[in-house]
């Protein structure tokens, strides 16, 4: 009897970004007639091991959409040096996972900073067909004023993680970005935000000003802390999975 999962590409090889640094995945296969794959990634000092990304990938499955966890470089068990990690090298991360997934249907949810990677690579790359941003970061400057404003780059570490290095490179291109307010514009794929309300790292109200400005959808999830801990994991991901299949992701493709 035929498995109700698809057995094709269920390994992409080797995923190098442009600098050949070797990015770590973990693949979710879906149902056996879907093209579409949701790629999850995650925020700074993250990593796809986080229980939020486990949980997300396992619903999406488990609901017939494959999914690929993904850690940017520098992070996890990729390849590459943690202080060159910042938003501008993981957009470009993204598009070397989106030419190795080359016919296929996308969608990416990115959480904190990696929703700040998601609207940078979705405001100019038309091949994220929907997007989510998970506790989204907004003002990338004023992220680093209020979460370490108070750190040394070149001396000091991420909450006090000896392998999370304050960089200036990370800092600088924070600086450079700003906010990604205005990218918003850009986006023409069907938007998500999912924001809970007890989180103290990105305020919601940045995914609500995206919301008003641009008209995607938010669902505000009550009591969730910036990482979606406890039983709020499982209620995120069945908030995206309804989103992605009531978008059609639970169609198939047009054919000419």
């Amino acid at each position: 009897m035929a498995s109700a999962r698809s057995s094709a590409s269920t390994d992409f090889g080797a995923i190098r970004n442009p600098a050949g640094e070797r990015l770590d995945y973990a693949f979710h296969p879906g149902a056996a007639d879907s093209d579409v794959v949701v790629v999850v990634g995650h925020g700074v000092t993250g990593n796809k091991d986080r229980e939020w990304a486990l949980v997300l990938a396992e619903t999406l499955s488990a609901a017939g959409l494959a999914a690929l966890r993904l850690s940017f470089a520098g992070n996890g068990a990729s390849e590459g040096d943690f202080r060159a990690s910042c938003p501008t090298k993981e957009a470009a991360e993204l598009g070397a996972v989106l030419e190795r997934l080359a016919g296929r249907r996308v969608a990416f949810a990115g959480h904190s900073m990696g929703a700040a990677v998601g609207v940078l690579r979705a405001s100019t790359d038309r091949r994220i067909a929907w997007l989510v941003s998970l506790a989204g970061m907004v003002d990338t400057e004023g992220f680093v004023a209020r979460k370490f404003g108070h750190l040394v780059a070149g001396r000091d570490c991420m909450w006090d993680k000896p392998d999370c290095p304050f960089s200036q490179e990370f800092l600088a291109d924070m600086l450079r970005i700003g906010s990604v307010e205005v990218l918003g514009a850009s986006v023409h794929a069907p938007w998500l935000l999912v924001h809970g309300n007890a989180d103290t790292v990105v305020p919601l109200a940045e995914s609500e000003r995206m919301s008003d400005l641009y008209g995607a959808d938010l669902w505000r999830l009550p009591g969730a802390d910036h990482v979606f801990s406890g039983a709020h994991a499982a209620r995120m991901a069945e908030v995206v999975t309804a989103w992605l299949l009531d978008h059609g992701a639970a169609s198939p493709p047009e054919r000419l």
